[in-house]
């Protein structure tokens, strides 16, 4: 099987610390890449830095073989990003949010019915993402995910504000996700109990 994604000697500063050097990882299709370290260990970082969203001092990151700098809109529709904070407008209903989202990428709103009725979300379309819980406002993030035509999902702490029946879920998108080919990579304090292949990387 060939690895889609992979990273080669990767290294990292934040300031004047080294959050890691030759770092290296690769991922093939229905495989899991947990990253696992205590906080400020730089999971969050390595996410960002595989979006686009940081540079690396070295090494290079690979998407089907070829580095991603050389064409990072074509990198960047294959992937969807689950950040910590939902980045949504709080002004706007959950669903003007969804469309919103779906102006700036390849997503389809076909299923949008389901998807927020699986999420337990369908009541509260009207309502803005302000007056949500914060475990209500994640939902909606996942909701983002779903809907996206993204081989490659980026998750960070993808549990966090979640209740045990939130999270159980999230395994089961995960678990879906990767059934069909998709790629995960997760940063998160927590195990996955998942039935399909994991890779780890453990940041100190």
């Amino acid at each position: 099987m060939s690895d889609l994604l992979s990273g080669n000697e990767l290294c990292l500063l934040r300031g004047d610390r080294c959050l890691f050097t030759d770092l290296n990882f690769a991922l093939s299709a229905g495989e899991l890449l947990l990253v696992e370290g205590i906080n400020g260990s730089g999971k969050t970082s390595l996410l960002r830095g595989i979006a686009g969203m940081l540079d690396f001092e070295d090494g290079n990151v690979d998407w089907h073989g070829i580095a991603v700098t050389k064409d990072y809109q074509a990198f960047r529709s294959d992937l969807v990003w689950l950040a910590h904070k939902v980045g949504f407008k709080a002004d706007l209903t959950l669903l003007e949010n969804l469309r919103f989202e779906s102006g700036l990428r390849n997503t389809s709103m076909q299923n949008l019915g389901g998807v927020l009725e699986r999420l337990g979300l369908a009541r509260l379309t009207g309502l803005p993402l302000r007056v949500l819980s914060a475990g209500q406002q994640r939902r909606v993030a996942l909701a983002r995910m779903l809907l996206a035509d993204a081989k490659l999902w980026l998750m960070d702490e993808p549990f966090s504000n979640l209740d045990s029946a939130g999270q159980a879920l999230v395994v089961e998108l995960i678990a879906e996700h990767l059934a069909v080919g998709g790629l995960c990579v997760v940063a998160s304090h927590q195990g996955i109990d998942l039935d399909a292949p994991i890779r780890r990387i453990t940041l100190q």
